[in-house]
């Protein structure tokens, strides 16, 4: 009995069970700073902690300064983004914030998919800007091709990326009406977000995560009413869009809580890296529609809004105006279209799947299956192969950049060869943004975080890919 008790206590177990089981650790024996154990009747149990957030939170111990954590799950925090605040009585003197708590691993799930399969992973990225993850990721994936995908496919692909960027800019204002007390903004904001997710959702089928556009152009063409669908929308947008401007800019309320704050200079957002509203609210037109011109771009007559004043205020204005420069592009767009392809005639690349719906509201209908079956047995061969090894991509790597609602967002690809990219990494303009919180915020009222955060407008889910 005491030779047993000893087995147990040095970790040991010469039971027949033991010797098959994981050996266990004398809790005195763990070295782990991050993770202390304890002993329990089940085994082990260790506590791990917040590393170095741990010693942030002790500096401020025993002064006069408070540590508030202001997140992750908190309204005004875009989801699950947690903000270590260091105060002095109202005013912040140190901001940080802790990101990951959305972590989806899409990066690296990614080289475990083909391409196609690809697209339905980034776009779940930045989820409220799906169409412009799919179309970078494409455009890097077509450069690596040496494709070029039709004229028609370009048109709708432009059509839908300003399309989500209304909807995305939408978000902005309606999250950001909210967070600061204005909730008829916020009801408008989704009202009118309403639409285009209706109207996307008549385009490609899905109100989000469309995986619509595909490397080498689309899944399929667009209804054959769509114009006058896009027509009407914009009818629609164009009768409520002036309303923004009576209930929230000229709202004495509303301009005092924005104007100043949030301040960030045009040096501040270079050395930070920062891009889109952000940088061009303080005074840098830098735009990549503009700049280095994609999917046609430089066919169409928009402008590139900046301000001045480079604080909450001047971001708010410049997505209001750049909804009304989207809807100026729709209907451009919606004028280009001409009929024909929206996929690369490549029969190796192009998917032959008609995406139509059979009788019992799933897959292929039965006429197109027979037409595939009937054709040849290589046929089926081939477009059994297509879909499920996919195609080869030439080796080689690209980085491809393009305008997203909230800034430049970058695909850097790498393929070696195979049917599955090598790596994909992506510049999203929500991590990168992110690093202006404390430029903005520290020096300021603890009140005025909010409205610092929400110009930003960060997504955490292209955050924490």
């Amino acid at each position: 009995m005491t030779e047993r008790l000893s087995d147990v206590t040095t970790g040991t177990d010469t039971s027949p069970a033991g010797r098959d089981s994981v050996p266990r650790t004398d809790p005195r024996e763990t070295s782990d700073p991050y993770a202390d154990s304890r002993r329990t009747t089940e085994g082990t149990v260790y506590t791990v902690t917040g590393g170095d957030w741990d010693e942030v939170l002790a500096d401020a111990a025993g002064d006069e300064r408070i540590v508030m954590n202001l997140g992750p799950q908190h309204p005004s925090t875009h989801g699950v983004l947690r903000l270590v605040l260091e105060l002095e009585g109202e005013t912040v003197t140190q901001a940080r914030s802790v990101i990951g708590y959305l972590h989806t691993g899409i990066e690296k799930n990614l080289e475990y998919r083909n391409w196609t399969q690809g697209v339905t992973f980034v776009t779940r990225m930045d989820y409220l800007a799906p169409l412009h993850n799919e179309a970078a990721y494409c455009l890097a994936v077509e450069k690596l091709l040496g494709v070029t995908v039709p004229e028609r496919a370009q048109t709708i692909r432009v059509l839908l990326m300003e399309l989500n960027r209304i909807s995305s800019h939408l978000v902005a204002l309606a999250t950001g009406g909210m967070e600061l007390g204005a909730l008829t903004g916020m009801t408008a904001g989704f009202r009118e977000r309403e639409e285009v997710l209706h109207l996307l959702e008549f385009l490609t089928g899905l109100r989000m995560n469309h995986a619509f556009i595909r490397p080498g152009g689309l899944a399929q063409d667009l209804p054959v009413d769509a114009p006058q669908k896009i027509r009407d929308f914009i009818k629609v947008m164009d009768s409520r869009l002036p309303d923004y401007d009576k209930l929230l800019t000229g709202q004495p309320i509303w301009r005092n809580r924005l104007e100043g704050v949030g301040y960030l200079p045009v040096d501040a957002c270079l050395a930070l890296g920062i891009t889109g509203p952000i940088l061009r609210s303080a005074g840098l037109p830098w735009d990549l529609r503009k700049i280095e011109p994609y999917s046609g771009y430089e066919n169409y007559r928009f402008d590139v809004p900046t301000a001045n004043e480079a604080d909450s205020f001047a971001r708010y204005r410049l997505r209001v105006e750049e909804i009304h420069q989207s809807l100026k592009i729709v209907r451009q767009a919606v004028d280009r279209l001409e009929p024909g392809p929206v996929m690369v005639q490549d029969a190796k690349i192009a998917w032959p799947a008609q995406l139509t719906i059979g009788a019992d509201g799933m897959g292929n209908s039965l006429e197109h299956v027979r037409k595939i079956m009937g054709q040849s047995m290589e046929s089926l061969i081939h477009h059994f192969k297509l879909v499920t090894e996919g195609f080869q991509v030439p080796a080689g790597q690209v980085y491809v950049p393009i305008e997203s609602p909230r800034g430049e967002l970058g695909y850097h690809v790498v393929s070696d060869g195979g049917t599955r990219p090598m790596r994909v990494h992506v510049r999203e303009p929500s991590f990168v943004n992110l690093q202006s919180m404390p430029a903005m915020c520290e020096g300021g009222m603890v009140a005025d975080v909010i409205a610092s955060v929400a110009s930003i407008d960060p997504v955490m889910g292209g955050c924490d890919r």
